[in-house]
């Protein structure tokens, strides 16, 4: 098992510096002057060359990177060129905002999806099978702003039990902070949940036409033990799998729900640095939430190799 770990251990290290490298060169390499579309067509030659100081931008491609990525394993991704604030700090106090989203609506998700997609496989090609399959195809069709914008009319504007205002911090209003967490958790767990389902049912169906299990019913084992010790066991594997995708596309992706819900999170930061054009604001969150995507991809693994030891070998 530590061999294992040590190997994806060092192909987290390999791939992190292979992707800052590629967030480096990201915005130095595309067609155009970042300088120039910061400042506008109008501005003169003195401003942009002033701009590409300010950028560093104006040294040679190698001094730029050796000092970035100094400064990046340092955890300094510099300063935003609109606000003057450290993009670091920026970048800390959004991402816990939105992994707090990411972990409630996961949760939500697998205690519905689990029990539901394990029923469904059990009663496959009957009433509750089509129902609940239908049920997640509904969640996978409907898109999340879509959602969302219904949450906020019915439960915000028309039943005025969930008003989303404002963001408001848990320590300053733990109560308000959790009424604000209600209505986008929900959105995020409902896409989530019939991926999930769907998964589950598909994994379990496999599972329940394995030899072991007809073995183990055959020894006069309960149904219920059967499903418990062998079937369930075996065939949560692939919703690991899944459940690690989905975070990491929640986290660059969510950003249509942290605008309807006021959510002040990481995508929403690099949707106003797009717009603002502040390339250090863009640069930093992107390379953050490449990093973290390798490295919940990484923790997959190696629960993978927890759950189902056949994996350590591969």
């Amino acid at each position: 098992m530590g061999t294992f770990i040590a190997r994806r251990l060092i192909t987290l290290v390999v791939q992190v510096l292979l992707v800052a490298t590629i967030v480096f060169l990201m915005l130095r390499l595309v067609p155009g002057d970042p300088a120039r579309g910061i400042l506008g067509e109008t501005a003169s030659d003195e401003q942009v060359a002033a701009m590409q100081h300010r950028l560093g931008i104006d040294r040679p491609l190698w001094k730029q990177y050796t000092e970035w990525l100094g400064n990046t394993l340092q955890l300094d991704l510099g300063k935003s060129l609109i606000s003057g604030r450290s993009i670091s700090s920026d970048i800390a106090i959004r991402i816990t905002r939105s992994l707090e989203l990411i972990v409630i609506s996961v949760i939500l998700s697998l205690i519905v999806a689990i029990p539901l997609g394990t029923i469904a496989a059990l009663r496959a090609n009957r009433l509750a099978d089509f129902l609940l399959s239908s049920l997640a195809m509904l969640g996978l069709s409907i898109p999340g702003f879509v959602i969302g914008t219904i949450f906020v009319l019915l439960f915000g504007l028309v039943w005025k039990v969930l008003p989303q205002s404002q963001y408001v911090s848990w320590t300053d209003d733990p109560i308000a902070h959790m009424k604000l967490l209600i209505l986008p958790s929900l959105t995020l767990a409902i896409g989530n949940a019939a991926v999930i389902l769907r998964m589950m049912r598909s994994s379990m169906l496999e599972v329940l036409r394995q030899d072991y299990v007809r073995t183990a019913r055959a020894k006069g084992l309960t149904e219920t033990a059967v499903i418990r010790g062998h079937t369930v066991r075996n065939a949560i594997n692939p919703v690991v799998s899944i459940v690690g995708l989905e975070c990491a596309t929640l986290l660059g992706g969510m950003v249509i729900v942290e605008q309807i819900f006021n959510w002040p999170g990481l995508s929403s930061l690099l949707l106003s640095g797009v717009l603002s054009r502040d390339y250090p604001v863009v640069q930093g969150v992107v390379l953050v939430i490449a990093v973290l995507t390798i490295v919940i991809n990484v923790i997959v693994d190696i629960l993978y190799g927890v759950l189902d030891p056949r994996i350590r070998l591969s």
